[in-house]
């Protein structure tokens, strides 16, 4: 199921660029700032070995970041034109089989508290919010998944 889920290459990050753009591109007017994926050093993240993609083209991109106690999901992000084919779910159980093959026991992200669609779909997927933290701009809420 998760089999055409890959770790990005340098020829990918154009492509990285471009579906985390569009992903996150429609929230820039709802929060009122650039969301943090849409500024980050895609190249590096991808020369960290931290970027995994899915399609030909690419329509799905994650930014994970193992930590000694979890694994940090740091984007997520589906093509709008990939919308509802099931990328997105494909893409989370990839993150709990990465996390399971590095022995991590919990997966931990954040999403800014306006992005609802959001709050909705990460609880269906086994994630409990457990804080609400204003960092600067940016108001999120926390979430974890205990593996």
């Amino acid at each position: 199921m998760t089999a055409d889920i890959r770790l990005a290459t340098a020829a990918d990050v154009p492509a990285v660029k471009a579906v985390t753009d569009a992903a996150y591109r429609p929230y820039i007017e709802r929060i009122g700032v650039v969301p943090v994926p849409m500024e980050a050093d895609h190249a590096a993240e991808v020369a960290a070995g931290r970027v995994y993609v899915t399609g030909n083209p690419v329509v799905g991109v994650l930014v994970l970041v193992p930590h000694q106690d979890h694994l940090f999901l740091d984007s997520i992000a589906v093509h709008p034109e990939a919308a509802s084919q099931g990328v997105g779910r494909r893409l989370l159980t990839f993150v709990d089989e990465r996390a399971r093959e590095l022995g991590l026991p919990e997966i931990r992200l954040y999403t800014n508290a306006m992005m609802w669609e959001n709050q909705k779909i990460y609880p269906r997927y086994g994630y409990e919010m457990v804080e609400r933290r204003v960092e600067g701009p940016y108001d999120r809420y926390h979430y974890r998944k205990s593996l």
